[in-house]
């Protein structure tokens, strides 16, 4: 026996799947992401415009 071959025996990858072998879950899983990264796009565009948030409030002095 050759130090080589002891040990665990690594496991067989599964093989991958195709692309066009999505069901109707995957399907409307994508499409929901889809468009709550449009809606997240959206939102930080128009929070984009305005000054920084949280500027009113508890002021932090520089003492410590």
């Amino acid at each position: 026996m050759s130090g080589r071959e002891g040990g665990k025996k690594k496991p067989l990858k599964a093989p991958k799947k195709e692309r066009g072998d999505m069901d109707e879950d995957d399907m409307a899983f994508k499409q929901k992401q889809r468009e709550e990264q449009k809606k997240l796009a959206e939102a930080k565009a128009k929070a984009g415009g305005k000054g920084p948030m949280g500027s009113s409030g508890i002021k932090k002095s520089g003492k410590k």
